[in-house]
C-alpha cells in the first residue's frame, strides 16, 4: 500500500512511523510511505500556503492553487483510490471505514492547518472527509497517522498474528473483553478460572458475554445497534 500524506509540517509525520507496527511494516514492504510538504509547491517566493478569507473573520485558510498543483502532480504518477481530508466535520473514523481503506492500494491524505483549506478543493479533488472525534485540533497530521495506524495494521502481514486484528473491538460491533496474562494470582485478584480451564467453547462464550457487557456499560450506543441487528 501506498499512503501519501500532504502536510505544512512534514516533521510532525516522522516520529509515529518509526517505532512497532508502522516501521515494521515500512521495513517489510507492506507500507510505502510518502510525506510531501506542500510547500514545495508554492509559487510564492515566500513559499506563502495561507491567505485571508473572503467575507472577513479570523482565521487564515489554505490557498487552493498549491495543494492542487500537488495533487495534480502525483495523481499523473499513480492514480489514488481515495483522496482524504482530515476534518472536525469529516465522518467519524470507525472499524468498518479503516478495513474498507485496508483493501486499497494508493491513498493520499490532506492534513489541514489553520482554519481549513478552501472549499474549491474538498470539492474538486477530495474523495472522503473523515474526523477522529468530536473536538479541534491544531492541523490534521496527529489525525492522519490516526488513519494511517487503524488501516496499515489491518494489512495482511504487518501484525505478527493476523487473526488478532480480527478480534479487536468494534471488529464485530462490540467492544473487546477483558484480557489477562500470567501471573494466574496477581496481588489475590485470579485469573477467571474460565480461561485457565483450557474450554475452548466456554472461553468463547465467556468473552462474548463479556464484551456485551463492556459495551452496554461503556458504549450503551453500541450495544444497541449490536442487539437489533442480532
Amino acid at each position: 500500500m501506498q499512503i501519501h500524506i500532504l502536510t505544512l509540517f512534514p516533521e510532525l509525520m516522522e516520529a509515529p512511523f518509526r517505532h512497532s507496527m508502522m516501521k515494521r511494516a515500512i521495513e517489510k514492504g507492506h507500507l510505502h510511505l510518502y510525506i510531501h510538504n506542500i510547500r514545495n509547491w508554492s509559487t510564492n517566493k515566500h513559499n506563502q500556503v495561507d491567505d485571508t478569507q473572503y467575507g472577513g473573520g479570523a482565521g487564515m485558510v489554505m490557498m487552493p492553487e498549491p495543494i492542487a498543483r500537488c495533487l495534480d502532480e502525483l495523481q499523473a504518477e499513480t492514480p489514488f483510490d481515495e483522496i482524504i481530508f482530515v476534518t472536525p466535520d469529516g465522518e467519524l473514523l470507525d472499524q468498518p471505514t479503516a478495513n474498507r481503506l485496508s483493501g486499497t492500494q494508493n491513498i493520499a491524505i490532506l492534513c489541514g492547518h489553520y482554519k481549513g483549506v478552501d472549499q474549491r478543493i474538498r470539492e474538486k479533488y477530495i474523495t472522503k472527509e473523515v474526523s477522529i472525534g468530536n473536538y479541534v485540533l491544531t492541523g490534521g497530521e496527529l489525525a492522519a497517522a490516526v488513519i494511517a495506524d487503524a488501516v496499515v495494521r489491518l494489512i495482511p502481514g504487518v501484525l505478527g498474528d493476523e487473526t488478532s486484528a480480527l478480534e479487536d473491538s468494534f471488529q464485530d460491533g462490540l467492544l473487546s473483553p477483558p484480557v489477562y496474562t500470567r501471573p494466574a494470582d496477581f496481588r489475590g485478584i485470579p485469573v477467571p478460572e474460565v480461561l485457565q480451564s483450557g474450554h475452548t467453547a466456554n472461553i468463547a462464550t465467556w468473552r462474548h458475554e463479556q464484551a456485551l457487557i463492556r459495551t452496554r456499560e461503556r458504549r450503551p450506543e453500541l450495544y444497541e445497534k449490536f442487539m437489533q441487528g442480532e
